[in-house]
């Protein structure tokens, strides 16, 4: 039976993750640093069993891989889910805020990989999915660190995907839009473009895992435009920016409204 280990499980998209590939038959283990949400989804998802990992500290993601492996079996997916998105006007943001992001973020599925590809190798290959964002692809106002950690996990997500591709591991970057979740509490959204669900982003991944596609957009019509935007004009992006509000969704938040996430990924 197929072992996943999924991080940032505990809420959100993690955990819509580890409902469908459970759902899938697979056998799925939940890492979080908040354990308590971690085995709480745990026992809400048949066959599931949760763990606390810190991605951002490699001994600890070592440790979660040691664990899972030791009650599950042999790790065949690794899901790096884990993130945070502090936002907000750049000269604004706490430095070791944005420090943290950037060890969560970026340091987090640097770690998982490091843990996961020398046992993945040794036994003929695997899968990683690192869920990444369409910040990725094009910078947001508010959101210069979110959008320079997502960045670079599309980077890396694409140079470990050709690097290990002769050992059989399968890399897959996700790259959501404007998920319900908590991360986009206090926002109002983008014009013209719908909000979708943990439950649209644990599809895609259940479909790229399928399917061992690279590169994978949530909504799937969004992958066209991304491609799009690389050969209008600038002014022309300019134009959808605002069009869409995307100039401004980051800037003009209700802080009231995302007091209790700010307070959670300031650790």
């Amino acid at each position: 039976m197929t072992v996943v280990a999924i991080t940032g499980g505990g809420r959100g998209i993690g955990r819509a993750i580890a409902e469908r590939l459970a759902a899938d038959g697979m056998r799925v283990a939940i890492g979080d640093v908040d354990v308590a949400s971690a085995r709480t989804a745990a026992t809400e998802i048949e066959g599931a069993v949760g763990h606390h990992v810190d991605v951002s500290d490699a001994a600890s993601f070592e440790r979660f891989i040691d664990e899972v492996e030791a009650s599950l079996g042999p790790i065949d997916i690794l899901v790096n889910n884990a993130g945070i998105m502090p936002i907000g006007p750049f000269l604004e943001h706490d430095v070791a805020l944005a420090q943290r992001a950037v060890n969560i973020n970026l340091h987090g599925p640097l770690n998982g990989m490091r843990a996961v590809l020398p046992r993945m190798k040794a036994r003929g290959g695997g899968h990683i999915v690192n869920v990444a964002s369409t910040a990725g692809v094009r910078g947001v106002p508010g959101g210069v660190v979110y959008s320079a950690t997502k960045f670079a996990v599309v980077g890396m997500s694409e140079a470990v995907r050709q690097e290990f591709a002769a050992d059989n591991v399968t890399v897959t970057t996700v790259l959501p839009s404007f998920t319900n979740t908590e991360l986009i509490a206090g926002t109002k959204g983008l014009k013209g473009v719908p909000t979708v669900e943990p439950a649209d982003v644990a599809n895609a991944v259940a479909n790229a895992i399928a399917r061992k596609h690279a590169t994978v957009f949530v909504p799937g019509y969004l992958e066209p435009l991304a491609a799009l935007q690389r050969l209008v004009p600038g002014f022309v992006l300019e134009f959808l920016t605002k069009l869409t509000g995307a100039d401004r969704v980051f800037l003009d938040v209700d802080h009231k409204g995302r007091t209790s996430y700010d307070k959670r990924i300031a650790g």
